[in-house]
């Protein structure tokens, strides 16, 4: 009778004692999983967080790197339409001074002219399209260049022959459309 009378005075602890719960195995467990918890956020989770913030960022110089390239691209094709339209203003120009001529000389005189001035003209431009071509090319190359090393950086492997291959295709792909 006793033990049911103190068993009914600490239920509690009766459900403690059938679980086999302890006080200190408890408190030195919460200690244990504090301590755990601890050095893995010091020593785990901090570094995890910075290896993933230096990947962003270097996400972001990729993209960054990505956008500089449009605007240079832009900018030579830009550069290589002013070659144009000088050529053609220049071809223009000859091609007027050669009518003037033209006029002063005889017939034999006036198709020579035009002759020199529409060579000049096709020279020209097949100048500034040969221009333009290298131009573009070299420019595609150091965007696919770019590419493969910002695609290395981010991936963190070596890439292959191939899979730079294919990533400078696919650029150039891109940048042609």
């Amino acid at each position: 009778m006793i033990i049911l009378a103190a068993a009914a005075q600490n239920p509690i602890r009766e459900i403690a004692d059938t679980f086999g719960f302890n006080v200190h195995h408890f408190v030195a467990q919460v200690i244990s999983f504090l301590l755990v918890a601890g050095l893995l956020y010091k020593f785990a989770y901090k570094r995890i967080l910075d290896v993933l913030e230096q990947r962003r960022q270097t996400i972001a110089e990729g993209l960054a790197n990505a956008e500089k390239m449009k605007v240079e691209l832009a900018n030579a094709q830009a550069k290589a339409q002013e070659i144009l339209t000088q050529a053609n203003a220049q071809g223009n120009k000859l091609i007027e001074e050669a009518r003037q001529s033209a006029a002063r000389v005889s017939e034999t005189e006036t198709q020579k002219a035009i002759a020199t001035a529409n060579d000049i003209i096709a020279k020209a431009r097949l100048a500034s399209e040969a221009e333009l071509v290298r131009m573009k090319a070299e420019l595609r190359r150091e965007i696919g260049r770019l590419v493969v090393a910002t695609s290395a950086k981010v991936s963190g492997k070596i890439l292959s022959p191939e899979d730079q291959q294919r990533l400078a295709d696919e650029t150039n792909r891109q940048l042609a459309a």
